[in-house]
């Protein structure tokens, strides 16, 4: 018999599982990870039937695999068993030799290597497998980092419904550095599959969004992206530190004879710690050398002070990693060689981890933490450095450039490329008056213990919720000529008739110059025949100014509503304003400002409305409308937003207008004035979400193309529309 699942289970990805494999003596043994994603997501992974799939750490022979997948799988892991070559190309070269410094602004180190993006590709696509031999359709996936940005799109192929989120762990480059890589838009591409996408800071998310932008032709308002039939929402969650386990830690038995036993290693000095990975994003050798210039200008200091810099080894088969480490060996051996006496080493270097007990007693045992990296996208050490400081006292010298200094702001945060303020930050670490030490750590601990690892994890998985649940609401069922009988049966039943239709995109084509698209023969006679039909009332609402729809459409017995409804005209009376306007003299100055895009953007062009301007530029290069495009809305909101008016962002126009008045206001008072039994509103822009959602529930709200909407259906093109209209035309016409 088979057993039904009931419940829908989470599955997290990231290119390490929280166990990593080591060989000793010539067995294998799982070591658990230490870190702080391995802490917050331990509760969740742990539950169920839920998993973590990920790389075990260590090449893994043939005959040893599938031992280790039943191991694995008993604590609710899956392994991706990856070979030396794919370890190579995909990690330690397309990952971490072309991504990392991309990333972290280091583009001197970047490598344009297409073999190892071959590489990077294909063990996405292994990840992705190995992902989909366990998930299933409304199963939640969180995939993590930088190593994985492809999974989400090849993940939304195969798994259209399920719900996808991405967190970037590393910071997000400004579009003039990411513009530098080939591969720029697979990768945009690849972490689009998702449905929330997490960074640490709000610079990240505003690069991304931008990169988005002007790379992908995917539009964003907010943080919302628009992907083809989908809304992706991208936000900024600092990624904070299982606070009580440091606090705990630090105030154990275990920690106190630690530091007892570090104390009589290094001797009476007053310590600064320095912990970091070995990488050159970190400005190891910066720090080094600031050490090295505050001890020269602060001779007092001598004997009194040293500095505790621990680097954990990591990534030293690549080259750039091994010339930072014979750096950083050389000016230590400077440092110690030039300083030192017979009781006093100013520099105590150790190149290795430590576990937690011995960590613990290094952020008890230092009164000033220097974490000063050159770019980072979080840093948690110095988060823990805080939480272990119990006895409220202590400093914090903290890089602008890491993501955690948008949180602790008390920190005595420094510019980490200016030589003179990083040597000067360490003096006054070092000579902050203890009650100015407490005020800052009782703030930046207050923080921390409010926002921790179980709260990030909570609030990411609160918001990826959250957009399924938007995205269940904007969704639109696609109408084919076969799927038409519920809209035509309706019809055909009631007694009064209402219909909306838009006229640009949706009853005519788009095309780069608006004057051309004028009504067809076709278009004609088709509203013609639909006018004509008994207790039927045929409204077209269009952005287009009054003059045109006069022209082209006044001699039809409808409903004419221009300039998205500021003018109206019904069958029975003239044209006229149907909502007192604003004075006009916003014009003048909107049209400068317009006026200034034109001049700026070949191309583009001004179409002047009587109660509206539009800048259209569908005949601009793709990237520079887009650019544009956001700029111009920013400048007319920032400069008129006070003055009664709205900016619309539309196919390929940027429109201001009165906000008293859209298209949900003439489309809500016709409906209560008409009282229809049947109601149809067509329509392709976001000016028309305004008539789906002025419409009551039991109306058929129909939206031409892609992209999420507030209709019940949507349709391909003009084209599918114009089907619709005639198959709801009576049988003899």
């Amino acid at each position: 018999m088979e057993i039904r699942r009931t419940m829908a289970k989470t599955i997290i990805v990231s290119n390490r599982l929280p166990v990593r494999l080591e060989k000793q003596a010539e067995k294998l043994q799982f070591k658990a990870s230490e870190g702080g994603l391995a802490t917050g997501l331990g509760s969740i992974y742990k539950e169920g039937d839920n998993l973590w799939i990920g790389w075990p750490g260590l090449e893994v022979a043939d005959n040893q695999k599938t031992a280790i997948s039943e191991e694995l799988s008993q604590q609710n892991m899956r392994p991706v068993f990856l070979t030396a070559q794919e370890l190579e190309d995909y990690y330690l070269g397309f990952s971490n030799q072309t991504l990392w410094p991309a990333f972290h602004y280091f583009v001197q180190y970047i490598q344009y290597n297409e073999a190892r993006w071959v590489a990077y590709r294909s063990v996405n696509e292994k990840f992705a497998q190995a992902i989909l031999s366990y998930a299933e359709p409304d199963d939640v996936i969180w995939v993590h980092d930088y190593q994985l940005m492809l999974v989400p799109a090849l993940l939304r192929e195969a798994l259209p419904e399920a719900a996808i989120g991405f967190f970037q762990h590393i910071p997000f480059p400004s579009f003039e550095v990411l513009r530098m890589l080939p591969w720029r838009q697979a990768l945009l591409e690849g972490v689009l599959g998702s449905d929330f996408i997490g960074f640490h800071t709000y610079d990240d998310m505003r690069h991304f969004l931008s990169s988005v932008h002007r790379l992908t032709g995917y539009v964003y308002r907010a943080n919302k992206v628009n992907v083809e039939r989908r809304t992706v929402a991208v936000d900024a969650l600092p990624m904070g530190i299982d606070y009580e386990k440091y606090y705990q830690k630090a105030c154990s038995r275990e920690v106190a004879d630690k530091v007892q036993e570090f104390r009589s290693a290094f001797g009476p000095q007053r310590m600064v710690l320095s912990v970091d990975r070995l990488d050159y994003s970190k400005g190891i050798p910066d720090r080094l050398r600031a050490y090295q210039r505050f001890l020269e200008e602060n001779p007092a200091y001598h004997t009194k002070v040293s500095l505790i810099l621990v680097v954990v080894p990591s990534r030293d088969q690549v080259p750039s990693y091994q010339q930072l480490k014979d750096e950083v060996d050389e000016l230590v051996g400077k440092i110690n060689g030039a300083l030192s006496t017979p009781t006093w080493q100013p520099v105590h270097y150790f190149y290795r981890s430590f576990d937690l007990t011995s960590l613990s007693a290094f952020y008890r045992l230092s009164e000033v933490a220097m974490i000063t990296p050159l770019r980072d996208g979080m840093n948690l050490v110095c988060k823990e450095y805080i939480a272990s400081r119990f006895e409220g006292k202590g400093a914090l010298i903290l890089s602008e450039m890491a993501g955690s200094a948008k949180e602790l702001s008390e920190a005595i945060l420094v510019n980490p490329n200016d030589k003179r303020a990083l040597a000067e930050s360490l003096l006054k670490g070092l000579e902050m008056p203890l009650d100015e030490q407490s005020h800052r750590l009782k703030l930046m601990q207050e923080s921390l213990r409010r926002y921790t690892i179980f709260q990030w994890v909570k609030l990411f998985n609160q918001n990826l919720a959250k957009t399924k649940k938007e995205q269940s609401i904007l969704h639109s069922t696609r109408l084919k000529p076969d799927k038409f009988e519920p809209i035509t049966s309706a019809y055909a039943a009631s007694q009064q008739k209402l219909v909306f239709l838009d006229y640009d995109g949706t009853l005519v084509p788009f095309d780069k110059d608006p004057e051309v698209t004028i009504p067809d023969k076709e278009l004609r006679n088709l509203l013609q025949e639909t006018a004509a039909v008994e207790q039927l009332d045929l409204v077209l609402i269009s952005g287009r100014p009054r003059d045109f729809l006069e022209k082209y459409l006044g001699h039809l017995p409808i409903t004419l509503a221009a300039e998205h409804g500021i003018w109206l005209r019904t069958k029975d009376e003239e044209w006229q304003p149907h909502a007192e306007l604003p004075d006009e003299r916003w014009k003048e100055e909107a049209r400068s400002v317009i006026d200034f895009y034109v001049n700026r953007t070949p191309g583009s062009f001004l179409e002047e409305k009587q109660h509206a301007l539009a800048w259209h530029y569908r005949s601009v290069e793709t990237g520079l409308a887009r650019l544009r495009c956001s700029e111009l809305s920013s400048h007319l909101k920032h400069m008129l937003g006070d003055k009664g008016l709205e900016v619309l962002e539309g196919n390929a126009v940027v429109e201001i207008k009165p906000a008293s008045i859209n298209k949900g206001v003439i489309a809500h008072n016709l409906q209560r004035r008409l009282k229809p039994d049947f109601t149809l509103a067509i329509g392709d822009d976001r000016t028309d979400e305004d008539i789906f959602e002025a419409l009551p529930a039991q109306a058929f709200t129909i939206k031409v193309g892609d992209g999420q909407t507030r209709a019940q259906y949507s349709l391909d093109d003009h084209e599918a529309v114009r089907s619709l209209l005639k198959a709801l035309l009576p049988a003899d016409s």
